[in-house]
Parts: C-alpha cells; sequence; structure tokens
C-alpha cells in the first residue's frame, strides 16, 4: 500500500507488519504490544522521564480502580468522561458497596490522598508523574496508537502555592514538551482550546497538536490549568505562614501513546517505518555480506563490531541469520532502523565499512578507526534532516482561509470575534473543529468570517483523528 494513495490503510498496514501492535486480541481497542513496538515504547517513556525526573518531579503510581464516589466530586470532570468510562460493579457474584471505574485519567484517584500529603506552605509545591495505563470507551472508530480503548498515558500533577507559580510550571511542562518532541523529530503547534473544548474542570487547556500526512491535526498532548477548580472540591488546602487556609493551584501535563502513532504517520514512508534515532530500539544494524569461504570470519567480525558500538552506549545490532543480505536489507528497512552497515571481506581487509542511512538512502564509507564518532554524527544529522522535512511538510499544510466552507486539509487560519455562536458556525459550514488560538498570533484590521465584527483574534482550525 502506498502512503500518499491511502494514508489509512498504509498505516494500518505498517504498525501491524513491523512489529509494533498486534490487534488480535479479542477486545476491540485493547491492542497487544509485541516485543519492538514495547522497546519503541520504553524508549519514549525514558526521554519523558529524563524531562520530569531533571526538572524535580518525583515518579509515583496510584491504584487503577477509582471509587465511584471520588469521581463525582468535580461535576464538570464526571460530566466530561461519564460516557468513556469502564465500571466495575461486581466483586464474583456480590454487588459492590461502591461501585468502581476503571482511571479514564487520574485526578479524581490521586487529589482525595494530595489533600492528606499537603498541610502547610511547607508541602509545596508538589510535584509528581506516573506512567500507568488509562481506559476509555472510545466509541469512534479505533486506531492503533491513536484511538484505543486501553492506553500508555503519562501524567503529570502539580500543586502550588499561588497562580502565578502553576502558571510558571506550565511553562516549564512546554520545555519538556520541547524536548521529547525534539527526541521523536515531530513538528508541533501549541494552541489554547477554545472553552467548549477544554478539559473537563480545567481553567484553561493547552492543546499540543501536530500534523499528519493526510492534512488531519492529532492532540499528542495536553497542559491544564485548574486553579482552584479540583483542590476545593478535594479538600486540598495548606496552612499559610498567617495562619490561613489557602487552596492549591494545580496544573496537569499529559501524554500518550499518540506520539509513538505520529512518529509512524509522519516519518515513515512507502518502504516502512522511518525510527527517529533517539527512540529506535536498534540504531545500528550491522549486516555481514559474507563471500563463499569466508563466511564465518564475517560473521565473527560483525558480532565484534556490534558489541564495540553497544559499548559506546549506540544500540547496535548483527543480524547472523542465514538469509540473503538483500532479504535483511529489506526486513529491516520495513522496521526503520536509523543506519545499516555492510561488511564483507572488502571492507575488513580496507579497514572501512560502507553506512547507508534510512531517510535517504544516501551511503557513506566511514574508516573503522572514526566508526564511533561517524556514527554519533550520521545519527544527529538524521534527526535534523527528519525534523526539517516534518517541519517544510506541515508548513505546507498551513493556510489563511476567509470562507470556513473552503477550508483545506490542514491549518486553516481564520479571524474569529470569539463568540461560541460564531465558533459553532465556523464548526457546521466546515466540518471541522476550531482546535484553538495560539499565543501572540494576531491580524490587525480583520473581520470575523460569520459576523463580519473587526477583530484581530486568529483562530486555527482543521479535521482532527
Amino acid at each position: 500500500m502506498k502512503k500518499e494513495e491511502d494514508f489509512s490503510e498504509w498505516y494500518n498496514e505498517i504498525v501491524e507488519e513491523t512489529g509494533l501492535t498486534d490487534k488480535r486480541y479479542p477486545i476491540k481497542g485493547m491492542n497487544v504490544w509485541p516485543a519492538y513496538g514495547w522497546k519503541t515504547m520504553l524508549l519514549i517513556k525514558t526521554a519523558i522521564r529524563r524531562e520530569f525526573d531533571s526538572r524535580g518531579h518525583d515518579e509515583v503510581y496510584f491504584p487503577m480502580l477509582i471509587p465511584e464516589d471520588q469521581f463525582q466530586k468535580e461535576k464538570e470532570h464526571i460530566k466530561g468522561f461519564d460516557a468513556q468510562v469502564f465500571w466495575v460493579t461486581k466483586a464474583g457474584s456480590n454487588d459492590l458497596d461502591v461501585n468502581l471505574l476503571l482511571r479514564p485519567t487520574s485526578e479524581t484517584a490521586m487529589y482525595p490522598v494530595f489533600s492528606l500529603w499537603i498541610r502547610s506552605h511547607a508541602d509545596l509545591p508538589l510535584r509528581v508523574y506516573q506512567i500507568v495505563n488509562t481506559f476509555r470507551y472510545e466509541t469512534k472508530q479505533t486506531r492503533a496508537f491513536i484511538r484505543v480503548r486501553e492506553m500508555q498515558f503519562i501524567e503529570g500533577h502539580t500543586c502550588h502555592a499561588t497562580f502565578e507559580e502553576a502558571e510558571a510550571q506550565i511553562e516549564e511542562d512546554l520545555d519538556i514538551m520541547r524536548s521529547v518532541a525534539a527526541d521523536l523529530c515531530i513538528p508541533y503547534r501549541v494552541i489554547r482550546r477554545i472553552e467548549w473544548d477544554k478539559f473537563p474542570g480545567a481553567y484553561y487547556t493547552i492543546g499540543v497538536d501536530t500534523m499528519l500526512p493526510d492534512g488531519r491535526a492529532l492532540q499528542i498532548a495536553s497542559i491544564h490549568q485548574y486553579r482552584t477548580n479540583f483542590s476545593v472540591p478535594y479538600e486540598i488546602f495548606f496552612e499559610e505562614t498567617d495562619g490561613s487556609r489557602k487552596p492549591v493551584h494545580q496544573t496537569t501535563y499529559g501524554m500518550s501513546e499518540r506520539m509513538l502513532g505520529a512518529v509512524v504517520a509522519i516519518h515513515g514512508d512507502d518502504k516502512g517505518l522511518v525510527m527517529p534515532p533517539a527512540i529506535a530500539p536498534i540504531q545500528i544494524l550491522v549486516v555481514p555480506i559474507p563471500a563463499k569461504g569466508n563466511a564465518e570470519s564475517i560473521y565473527a567480525e560483525a558480532r565484534k563490531m556490534a558489541k564495540h558500538i553497544n559499548s559506546h552506549g549506540l544500540r547496535a545490532h548483527a543480524d547472523e541469520r542465514d538469509i540473503r543480505p538483500g532479504n535483511k536489507f529489506y526486513y529491516w528497512e520495513r522496521k526503520g532502523v536509523p543506519i545499516r552497515l555492510e561488511l564483507g571481506k572488502r571492507e575488513i581487509d580496507e579497514g572501512f565499512v560502507t553506512a547507508v542511512r534510512r531517510d535517504s538512502g544516501k551511503k557513506t564509507r566511514i574508516s573503522t578507526s572514526e566508526l564511533i564518532r561517524e556514527l554519533g554524527i550520521l545519527l544527529k544529522d538524521m534527526a535534523s534532516s527528519m525534523l526539517k522535512r516534518a517541519e517544510e511538510e506541515v508548513k505546507s499544510k498551513e493556510f489563511d482561509v476567509h470562507d470556513p466552507s473552503a477550508i483545506k486539509d490542514g491549518y486553516n487560519r481564520m479571524q474569529w470575534c470569539g463568540a461560541e455562536q460564531c465558533g459553532r458556525k465556523i464548526e457546521e459550514l466546515s466540518g471541522a473543529s476550531l482546535l484553538g488560538t495560539v499565543s501572540g498570533e494576531k491580524c490587525s484590521g480583520g473581520k470575523c468570517v460569520i459576523c463580519g465584527t473587526a477583530t484581530d483574534n486568529v483562530v486555527y482550525v482543521a479535521k482532527t483523528m
């Protein structure tokens, strides 16, 4: 299947054929993670852990089951999630005294405990995160990593003494996003959601969106400013130095396996995956090219080379299977390994190796004495090239539009007065969603595309995945 001919079918084919997921589990939207896909997801989690840990966030783990009475404390929250909840109502044949639900997100699991952890200003700020499974009854057509019913989810939760400190935390979250997205070579837009599309219970929500090749926006992360919307009902108060009791100000930051879906969609090609070097389970593949009578010695050198590369902190693998080198090339190209090293008798005798980049197919002759240094340069340049190419692709899908009924596939920027009735009309006419506004992006002298009111407000409109 060609990517440009049918992106949806291409995507479904690639994620299964390359061992990222197995959708044959007997519950729709709850997929198996085969080894290759799980290793990739673990590397994404490692990148995220690095960013949280380096900024003083502590990793925690809360239970999967949430009591119904705790879930119901924040009314907007339950209204937003009620239709997606998986309920647990029995233990064996006995009805439970209090119904339980599988966490769709963890605010209502964490915050009753936060009220016990936080007593005074000395307990603030509280900054924790957890990496867990979340469960939502996705009623739309499921799609691996993008629309699933059991999701790998990373969520940061913070509590602060003031709104200003919570706002500073959101700026830090955006720094984390920059670092993680750089590892994934993914371009993105930071878009403040409109009021009717914010997270249930939030004061405001920031969506982190990327653009897929079919011109649909995909939210890969979100940041929420809660103010005291959760701390008041969950009684998360702290004692100030003057003895007064005040509710904490809270934020959350969520990311999910959708990031892996974005990597597949944005970087993959008709040959298969193209893995960003930072999250590739195998960064360097060594393929021995034996001739008659020297296979054993060539395989030994390939093993030795892979071991040498691994000892310098890179992830290398020597493919010693008894199949043709061409078959190995095809197999590992499909899986997106960033760099392939071809090693034959001539290369060994002359002290070099041929390196082939997965993104461009470009071949480079590398001296074995400079192998580690040159591989580092190649991996860094490959990541840079992948990000640049992806950014150029996104820019080609950004349009200034004056007629909501004439939107294009991609980001459509248009003038909007900010009134909900006009926003709803834009969505109706376009058949797309108002994503929201980008900080600092204004257009003087414009008029709302619906009511004609003078406005400098620019709203992003796109079809979504």
